[in-house]
């Protein structure tokens, strides 16, 4: 199967898909499937690779790639912070089933890989689907080519229209931090929900309008969050961003 991202770039599928777990970091709000560990790792990759990748004040999603073999060495998605209505997170179709698979580029030259512009949250946040608009909803999907454990990329007419990560609880970190192997207790997975509805667009604007339930909640999750002892790294991932909004709107 041969994709297309950014118009004219393309890539070719390959039966490899990255090895290394995804790492969700909540309070940047984004997805890395790479193997750097801090910031002079992840620029040094990025010299190393070619791909999509930030310029001045741009910043796309990443798919990078090995300059020798041109296959796929690492990506790095943002998640988009428009949710789609309930209505429409159900359209996100259940198949194809994900492939596995890997990319090789066609050439090796940059591209552009447009961030996607909204959010489908599935039932209990099991899945977070990021699509480029609403409109993919009205076809059927062509693949999901699983390109590393739980997070695939969203083809239709051979064309990269979005991607999801799967069981985003079991991913959750802070920064460049590997996940905890430990799979997450039932009360993370209930708290990330909680946390997701205070940090997506609903949440923050209720929140900037000081409604008394969104401020109340605000102070609940933050309570619940500081008095857990167990998942603490995942606890910890979470209470960050939910930290920062109760110093911005924590006092009424």
């Amino acid at each position: 199967m041969r994709l297309t991202l950014d118009d004219t770039w393309q890539a070719t599928v390959t039966d490899e898909p990255l090895s290394v777990l995804p790492r969700f970091d909540f309070r940047d709000f984004r997805v890395r499937v790479a193997a750097y560990a801090d910031v002079a790792e992840r620029e040094r990759f990025l010299l190393d690779t070619f791909g999509s990748r930030p310029w001045l004040w741009d910043t796309p999603d990443e798919l990078r790639f090995d300059p020798e073999r041109r296959e796929l060495a690492g990506a790095e998605f943002q998640l988009a912070d428009e949710i789609a209505s309930a209505e429409d997170a159900a359209r996100v179709p259940a198949g194809p089933l994900v492939r596995p698979g890997g990319l090789r580029a066609d050439e090796a030259r940059d591209f552009r890989l447009e961030v996607t512009a909204e959010l489908c949250r599935g039932p209990g946040d099991t899945v977070v689907t990021c699509l480029r608009d609403l409109d993919v909803l009205d076809e059927p999907l062509t693949a999901r080519i699983g390109i590393a454990p739980d997070v695939a990329l969203l083809v239709q007419g051979g064309t990269v229209v979005g991607w999801s990560l799967t069981d985003p609880a079991r991913y959750l970190t802070s920064g460049f931090a590997a996940p905890d192997p430990e799979p997450p207790a039932p009360a993370t997975r209930r708290l990330l929900t909680e946390c997701m509805d205070l940090v997506t667009t609903p949440g923050r604007r209720a929140l900037r309008k000081r409604e008394p339930a969104a401020l109340a909640r605000l102070r609940a999750v933050d309570e619940a969050l500081r008095g857990r002892r167990e998942d603490r790294r995942r606890t910890e991932a979470l209470l960050a961003p939910i930290a920062e909004l109760v110093e911005d709107y924590g006092d009424g």
